[in-house]
């Protein structure tokens, strides 16, 4: 009888030896002359265990980690077919606390199916969302969407039932469901493992979106630097178009939809919805004014539906469970569950979906366990490069969209990366002036041109040259950025800037020694 393990194909996996873990099991499998069935999965997103290797036992999965090549002869040995103990060993997965106190409904089958098997997918409840929603009406599906109180994860929190309700009432012949996959920020991950993990909940998100809008095309926009996600999503495109999901016809329906992968050449901004869909029509990924919205005239001047991964693969859920079994998770205006990412300075990073309205310390202590290194948590950023940055006195700010724009941050892709008290905050400004400059799109002057001028007035601050009145001139930039820039790179680049600022003041006080006198004057 042969013994099925689990072995990731995840990117995060791949990174610590997935590929050589999974050799060495069919090696030293074939030299025992043990029937050993290996399949790939995706991963779990406890990544501190990576390779987290698992094995289909009597009593549930057995979970191992994290696995280099050099410890499979040691399992085997000890038995772990079978669920032998070994100094690896975890017991049950689902168990382990970092799993089983989580409320997995978007992530459901991440890291327990093969990826790329429809078989699996549907025996995890895959479908059952699109089958529902082709017995609906259209119109049914968006009003479906807009109860649940789902909102845009990609950071901006937008109703996505409104969204959706705008392009359905909008009249063409042609319309266009766009996926943004274009996961850009530092500390976050829980797009591209759904693309290599799971990539079916989100064809099939996808289709759902289509048949509610009336959309007949699909695009998922995805960044170059993710490879494997890349091919794990073009294959099953492939084998959904075989299964008839995708097509003329989809599951034997009046509805057509298909859709592909489009990949970006690196640009960070191309992550807002407009420089995306230039990006996508061959153009320079450049912002567009706003009016008209995507949603009126979008992908070639059509109606279009831009959603973030997470929210496309989300619909499935909502549909096969229902609106109000969505919209009771969560806290205030923020429903549902949400994937918070876990980074940097951490014990246990990874991925843990939970309804909204934890608190930020529950998450950064309780959760990731601290800082990896020991020392104490100076600061947090939560939202990638362009989110404010959270000291300890703020952390029992809840997660929830309304509570951190109150705090004077923002949720953003609900990345979190952590800092122990040795981080220098001024650098920290200075680096989120620096990223926009460079991966400015050049269209509006505030992004353009603040964000190089405030390289250089974060440089005067740290050189001590009149620390006053540049930080009086910095706090005024900052608000001319957020207040002038066409889009949320330049509007956004202030939260960190001033969040250093105010909750680290001494971090912006030169040293003596560095202080430089000086009778320059500096002019706006």
């Amino acid at each position: 009888m042969s013994v099925t393990v689990f072995v990731p194909r995840d990117a995060a996996a791949l990174a610590v030896g997935a590929d050589n873990v999974a050799a060495a099991i069919a090696s030293e499998a074939e030299a025992r002359k043990l029937d050993v069935t290996i399949i790939r999965n995706g991963s779990r997103g406890l990544l501190w265990l990576e390779v987290l290797v698992e094995v289909r036992t009597g009593n549930g999965r057995m979970a191992y980690g994290p696995v280099r090549a050099g410890d499979v002869p040691s399992l085997f040995d000890a038995g772990f077919l079978v669920g032998g103990e070994h100094v690896l060993a975890h017991g049950p997965t689902r168990e382990i606390p970092f799993l089983k106190n989580q409320t997995r409904l978007t992530f459901s089958r991440c890291g327990v199916t093969d990826p790329l098997s429809l078989a699996d997918y549907r025996h995890y409840q895959g479908l059952k969302g699109l089958e529902k929603a082709l017995r609906l009406a259209p119109s049914d599906i968006v009003k479906a969407v807009t109860e649940s109180g789902l909102r845009g994860r990609g950071g901006a929190g937008f109703p996505t039932g409104i969204k959706w309700k705008t392009v359905a009432d909008a009249r063409a012949e042609q319309k266009y469901i766009v996926c943004n996959a274009d996961e850009g920020d530092s500390g976050t991950f829980a797009d591209r493992m759904i693309m290599e993990g799971d990539p079916f909940v989100l064809i099939e998100g996808m289709v759902i979106a289509g048949i509610a809008v009336g959309a007949t095309k699909g695009y998922v926009y995805t960044r170059s630097e993710y490879p494997h996600a890349i091919e794990t999503m073009r294959q099953a495109i492939d084998i959904a178009r075989e299964a008839g999901i995708l097509g003329p016809s989809v599951l034997g329906s009046a509805y057509a939809f298909d859709m592909e992968v489009r990949e970006g050449a690196g640009a960070y901004v191309c992550g807002e919805e407009t420089a995306l869909l230039n990006s996508l029509e061959g153009r320079r990924g450049v912002v567009r004014a706003k009016p008209p919205l995507p949603a009126l005239e979008g992908l070639f001047g059509k109606p279009t539906v831009v959603n973030n991964v997470m929210s496309l693969a989300t619909i499935p859920v909502i549909m096969d469970r229902g609106a109000a079994f969505y919209r009771d998770y969560g806290v205030g205006k923020s429903h549902g569950t949400i994937p918070i990412q876990i980074a940097g300075n951490v014990r246990y990073g990874g991925l843990y979906e939970t309804a909204f309205g934890l608190t930020l310390g529950e998450i950064v202590n309780g959760i990731g366990g601290g800082t990896l290194s020991g020392r104490p948590v100076k600061a947090v950023q939560v939202g990638g490069p362009l989110g404010a940055y959270f000291p300890p006195s703020l952390f029992d700010t809840v997660f929830d969209y309304e509570a951190f724009a109150e705090s004077g941050g923002l949720i953003g892709h609900a990345g979190i990366v952590v800092f122990d008290d040795r981080v220098d905050m001024l650098k920290q400004a200075r680096f989120a002036m620096e990223f926009c400059a460079v991966e400015s799109c050049g269209k509006c002057t505030p992004c353009r041109i603040g964000s190089t001028r405030g390289v250089e007035t974060v440089d005067r601050i740290a050189r001590g040259i009149e620390p006053e009145q540049n930080k009086a001139l910095l706090a005024d930039l900052c608000n001319t950025m957020k207040f002038g820039s066409l889009c949320a790179l330049g509007g956004f680049t202030p939260y960190p800037v001033i969040s250093a600022m105010t909750h680290f003041p001494d971090d912006f006080r030169p040293a003596p020694s560095l202080k430089l006198r000086s009778n320059r004057h500096v002019s706006h």
